[in-house]
């Protein structure tokens, strides 16, 4: 990566259209922030050195290239860190899923499409706007740079911190006042030095919803998260079997978990997302466990595709769908449907089954 020509590029007119881009692109907030993450390189290591990351062994695999920029895409000298409005309008109340025991709950940010491509487009278009300015300005192109949006090992609540787009809280993501945590984050890698914006001052104050609430107590202390405990951990990444000891911790959330953003009294602040692909899709704010149960592999791929959710596979749906329905109320049809499923050619399935079928026999 080769630096651009600062006599010739006025960085700090730039910064000024870059934000104006990103907004037209359907940014709510950007910020700018240098690479030095030196600060939060020793907390990663000490937490991947506990083993808090689990089976998430691209946590590990990249080595300090989470924590310098610079190493993962050589010349880098700043980070464009952007926030895109998650929530989507008009749901189902969480908290009411959440009682009714034989309702999915699935976590708000994947009730539409998936994030990834929506971000990536904006902040691939991003990119391209500041290539054409210093081609422009500079007569030929000194700027590279590279975007990520949870696609590779970057830091980035920290970055986002630095850019002045939030604080971290208290259960570990990234939190700001106008919108709580209710937002996607994305980046730019970029060789330009465009000037950087100051850090915001953390409003958590003495609160501690969220690591009470925690069904789990995966928020094992204020800032610190054993995310082999966490239900995003154990519904999304966790491909094997379920700790016994967390299933009847889990209640009915079949992917995701949202109830440390839930009591977060900043999300009361939280604005809709506009994004028509954020919409809820096919009822999945308020749809019933047995229906999602008795999907085949082939509805599942139809019906997910495009979705974040589609990334885990029928076969890890099912052994989630099976938990929540072990811990649903007892009835007629919540035994005939696992009975259906007892057979099933997967081990991983048949084993949740069989846990399911077991918690109603000792009712």
């Amino acid at each position: 990566m080769q630096n651009g020509n600062p006599q010739q590029v006025n960085y700090a007119a730039l910064a000024i259209q870059i934000r104006a881009w990103a907004h037209e692109l359907g940014f709510q907030a950007v910020g700018i922030s240098d690479t030095n993450l030196s600060a939060a390189e020793n907390g990663l290591l000490e937490w991947l050195a506990l083993g808090f990351h689990g089976e998430m062994d691209y946590m590990a695999k990249h080595g300090a290239k989470r924590s310098r920029p610079a190493e993962l895409l050589p010349g880098t000298l700043r980070v464009i860190s952007l926030r895109m409005n998650c929530a989507p309008p008009n749901t189902r109340d969480s908290w009411q899923v959440l009682a009714a025991g034989e309702r999915a709950f699935i976590s708000r940010y994947a009730l539409g499409r998936d994030y990834h491509k929506v971000m990536r487009n904006r902040l691939a278009k991003l990119a391209e706007k500041i290539s054409g300015a210093v081609a422009e300005v500079a007569e030929i192109s000194g700027f590279e740079g590279r975007v990520f949006t949870d696609s590779a090992p970057v830091l980035e609540v920290e970055l986002a911190r630095k850019a002045g787009l939030g604080w971290r809280g208290k259960h570990t993501l990234l939190l700001s006042r106008e919108q709580g945590s209710l937002f996607f984050l994305g980046e730019i890698y970029v060789n330009l030095p465009l000037p950087v914006d100051v850090p915001q001052q953390e409003h958590c104050g003495t609160c501690t919803r969220c690591v009470d609430v925690c069904p789990t107590q995966a928020i094992i202390a204020p800032y610190r998260l054993d995310a082999r405990r966490c239900i995003s951990y154990l519904t999304i990444e966790l491909k094997g079997s379920i700790p016994v000891d967390l299933r009847p911790l889990i209640g009915n959330r079949i992917y995701g978990c949202d109830d440390c953003q839930l009591v977060c009294p900043w999300n009361g602040f939280a604005q809709a997302s506009v994004e028509p692909d954020f919409a809820v899709r096919y009822g999945f704010d308020d749809v019933s466990l047995l229906e999602l149960f008795a999907w085949d592999e082939a509805e599942f791929r139809t019906k997910l595709a495009g979705s974040a959710i589609h990334r885990i596979g029928h076969e890890q749906w099912l052994r989630n769908i099976a938990v929540a329905l072990g811990n649903a109320a007892k009835s007629p049809s919540v035994i005939a449907a696992l009975k259906l499923r007892a057979g099933h050619t997967s081990e991983l399935v048949r084993e949740h089954v069989e846990w399911a079928l077991l918690q109603h026999a000792s009712r």
